[in-house]
């Protein structure tokens, strides 16, 4: 199968179940006009709707640590031969929520588009990159792995996380528009003390994704546990009814 759109997600370990990647899987069956591949790298398949394409996570030359912090297994990604794949890729975080319509993520024409979360912290602040959701021409970037293996240790001391890495020895990364990507902390939770007695705020139909980064992550507002699931001094209790609502709609199931 042939196709020159490609969503790639990536699962490993246990920090993520199976579900992340129906749902992300069946968001974008709703929110991408025509065909494209949906393609997981993963250490473990199970549970995946048959649907999805699966591939183990391309050898890179990490050590065991460097895949419990960084996310440094993405760079593999940017392979020059990934499994035959082809054409514009499209990297979605499994804790992304797709919101809209995303037919516009594959239209860039540029090395790589990514997001830029500087404006969300910070007015009039130099970019800085981040890898929730980012495009790319699938095998046209091998030189991003080629040198991470022969400078991993020194390049992982330096950078710490791979998308500081991406930002460090890259040039020309181009941005998506702000208005496409709304943060979960930075956008829709609510001031200090406000939280208490009102929910997030549910975005409007303008906003393409959901990035969630760190603590809570969605399942938090899904299947929330008792107490607080946001993060201190922030509070959040119960399930948001809207994620509740794009959990079930796309697959997701309930029963943690």
């Amino acid at each position: 199968m042939l196709t020159d759109r490609v969503v790639i997600c990536m699962k490993w370990g246990t920090l993520y179940s199976a579900d992340y990647v129906n749902v992300l899987f069946n968001a974008c069956k709703a929110n991408i006009t025509g065909d494209f591949r949906f393609v997981c790298l993963t250490d473990n398949s199970h549970g995946l709707e048959a649907a999805i394409e699966t591939f183990p996570i391309p050898e890179i030359g990490l050590a065991p640590m460097h895949w419990k912090s960084g996310a440094w297994p993405k760079i593999s990604v940017f392979s020059e031969h990934l499994f035959g794949l082809q054409g514009r890729g499209l990297f979605i975080d499994l804790d992304m929520v797709v919101w809209g319509n995303l037919d516009a993520f594959f239209e860039y024409s540029s090395d790589i588009v990514t997001l830029n979360s500087s404006p969300w912290r910070y007015k009039n602040a130099p970019p800085r990159t981040m890898t929730s959701i980012f495009a790319f021409d699938i095998g046209k970037m091998g030189r991003i792995v080629e040198n991470l293996k022969a400078r991993r240790d020194t390049l992982i001391n330096k950078y710490k996380i791979e998308q500081d890495y991406l930002h460090g020895e890259l040039d020309g990364i181009n941005y998506w528009p702000q208005e496409w990507i709304k943060s979960y902390k930075y956008h829709l939770r609510q001031p200090l003390l406000i939280d208490r007695f009102t929910g997030p705020a549910q975005p409007d139909q303008s906003v393409k994704i959901i990035c969630f980064h760190g603590k809570p992550r969605p399942i938090d507002l899904i299947c929330s546990p008792k107490g607080n699931w946001d993060r201190f001094p922030h509070y959040g209790k119960g399930p948001v009814p809207w994620m509740v609502e794009y959990w079930v709609t796309n697959g997701g199931s309930l029963q943690q």
